[in-house]
């Protein structure tokens, strides 16, 4: 028996990513979707498979061309999309004059085809639909004899036997049908399948069901049904990873609550054991741009194996943008910090995260390789001024608080905190967004997580990061002890000038500010996360301080411009 693989659509509920990637080519674990439907089929003894193409046509058939199957697999290309029937008559010489297997090439299933097979040959009816209970796409009635009586819309024939009692199932998008279909199917049209086999149930003609259960189906055709597929395929490998092959209950995942970012966290657990899921989303094919999930995962492993306190990764399924992790808990440094009332163990605790960030920037640099970054290779000028400064203008000033300064009025002072923060760098691994919240407390030890921002730059800048933190706002006083004991520690290191070292901390403490309120602006206004809000009073004034200890007078547009986003706070009631 031969079969076709129908693969030529559009994608159309996977856009984007289907612009550039075919969706029958989607991986799962490294393997495309078509690969693993027609191994599963060659396993079924199917002797000869047909993949018909129109989207993207030619990386299906360089992809078909590039294996070496033991049966013969080839593509049809079509001019003009011609629907699930119109490809069956347009390779019928291919399919020949035996029975044939037609499935949708954006399922994974472990549905037995050769059961399938089997049950047509013991009727004489042309088709033979498999279907299934599933409710999200049940539109199909089946009486109680197995045959199918009529399909959801309309054109429907009447069913006439009313003692027949029905049932409403799901087409698989798996069937078997005779070379006779070919005489209901028009050439060179676009033909639904569906509506063929209305019109054979008007003229009278049985259509069997081959109802199936306790089997695994899942349709790709969606961002959220792919991330299912391929969480069910990769979710369990990774758990093995984890704790090893032993038998394990079934896995269950609960959603966690996100920060700032798009990404979407799970914890996997069975019994007394898990691991953390992140969803970086499906990759969007962009030529030589490395992607979120990508930078998470050579980042993470080259820290890790760095000796950097950063959880280990599990398993990886970069194109889904699944990453799995070592389950660190729930407590950030920030709930341990408002928790305690004795400053002596907060200081305590933040020259232990002081000593591995230390350990991160200089160590973490060493053979760090630029290609990993998923935004800029290192923290430049450019990088200040327009996703820093201009980000603090459009998103807070402008966007949040609707004050209308222009780029230009401050362009002065945007330029001396970029020389500021680089002119004196200690270069190293930045982290980027090392804040209370990216801190994991884990027992007696700290780790650090939500890296994947990281490249080369100041280790200033997570200095200040840390010690600026709103989400914390440690006192002045405590801020410079910090400070002091960073250099102290660095200069174990290294060769440092103090008064250097602080120039360049001040430019980054300045920068990271401006950033942060952007942020801040932007996922309050925009994203809607309100979780954020409380800290931009914080933020601005813990700014303005900063601005109104430097003597430079090229800060004082940026300073009144503070000065007048906290007067508007204060009018709208968002006060410290």
């Amino acid at each position: 028996m031969k079969a076709l693989i129908l693969a030529a659509g559009l994608g159309t509920r996977l856009l984007p990513y289907t612009e550039r990637l075919p969706k029958p080519l989607f991986p799962i674990d490294g393997r495309p979707i078509l690969d693993i439907t027609i191994h599963r089929l060659i396993d079924a003894r199917i002797d000869g498979i047909v993949v018909n193409t129109f989207h993207l046509q030619q990386q299906v058939t360089d992809f078909i061309k590039s294996r070496n199957y033991p049966v013969p697999v080839v593509t049809r290309n079509e001019k003009t999309i011609l629907g699930t029937g119109g490809a069956i008559k347009n390779v019928a010489d291919f399919l020949g004059n035996q029975p044939f297997l037609v499935i949708n090439s954006d399922i994974l299933t472990d549905i037995d085809f050769q059961a399938v097979m089997a049950f047509h040959q013991t009727h004489p009816h042309p088709s033979t639909m498999v279907m299934h209970d599933y409710p999200e796409f049940n539109s199909v009635w089946v009486d109680n004899k197995g045959f199918v009586t009529r399909f959801a819309g309309s054109g429907n024939p009447t069913v006439t036997d009313s003692s027949n009692s029905l049932v409403c199932r799901a087409f698989t998008g798996i069937h078997v049908l005779d070379p006779s279909i070919m005489d209901w199917i028009p050439e060179n049209r676009f033909v639904s399948i569906i509506d063929v086999y209305r019109s054979m149930l008007q003229s009278g003609l049985k259509i069997m069901a081959y109802s199936v259960s306790g089997h695994r189906w899942r349709d790709m055709g969606t961002p959220e049904s792919f991330f299912e597929a391929a969480y069910e395929a990769t979710g369990p490998m990774a758990f093995s990873k984890a704790f090893g092959p032993a038998p394990h209950m079934p896995l269950t995942r609960t959603r966690l609550s996100g920060d700032g970012s798009d990404r979407r966290w799970f914890r996997i657990h069975s019994k007394d054991q898990s691991i953390i899921m992140a969803d970086h989303g499906i990759r969007l094919e962009v030529p030589d741009q490395p992607a979120e999930a990508d930078a998470f995962i050579h980042i993470g492993q080259h820290l890790y194996h760095q000796g950097i306190p950063v959880p280990k990764i599990y398993f990886s399924d970069p194109f889904s943008g699944l990453v799995y992790v070592e389950d660190l808990g729930d407590t950030h440094l920030q709930s341990v910090i408002q928790d305690e009332t004795d400053t002596r163990k907060i200081i305590g605790l933040y020259q232990q995260v002081i000593d591995q960030l230390i350990r991160m920037s200089v160590d973490g640099g060493r053979s760090f390789d630029p290609r990993w970054t998923w935004q800029t290779p290192a923290y430049d000028k450019h990088l200040i001024l327009e996703r820093e400064c201009r980000y603090f203008m459009d998103a807070l000033l402008n966007g949040y608080l609707g004050i209308e300064i222009s780029f230009d009025d401050l362009a002065d002072a945007f330029s001396l905190i970029a020389d500021q923060a680089l002119t004196h760098a200690v270069t190293g691994f930045m982290h980027r967004d090392f804040q209370s919240r990216n801190i994991m407390v884990s027992g007696e030890k700290i780790y650090f997580i939500d890296f994947q921002g990281g490249r080369m730059g100041p280790l200033q800048y997570d200095l200040a990061s840390l010690l600026t933190d709103p989400y914390v706002n440690l006192t002045p006083e405590v801020q410079n002890d910090l400070l002091a004991y960073g250099i102290a520690r660095l200069s174990q290191r290294m060769t440092v000038d103090r008064e250097q070292f602080e120039s360049s901390y001040n430019g980054c403490a300045i920068a990271r500010t401006l950033q942060s309120l952007g942020a801040f602006g932007h996922l309050t206004r925009v994203k809607r996360k309100l979780f954020f809000e409380p800290y931009i009073p914080i933020a601005l004034h813990n700014l303005g301080r900063r601005l109104m200890k430097n003597q430079e007078s090229r800060f004082q547009p940026l300073a009144d411009a503070v000065n007048k986003a906290l007067i508007v706070l204060n009018s709208k009631g968002k006060v410290l």
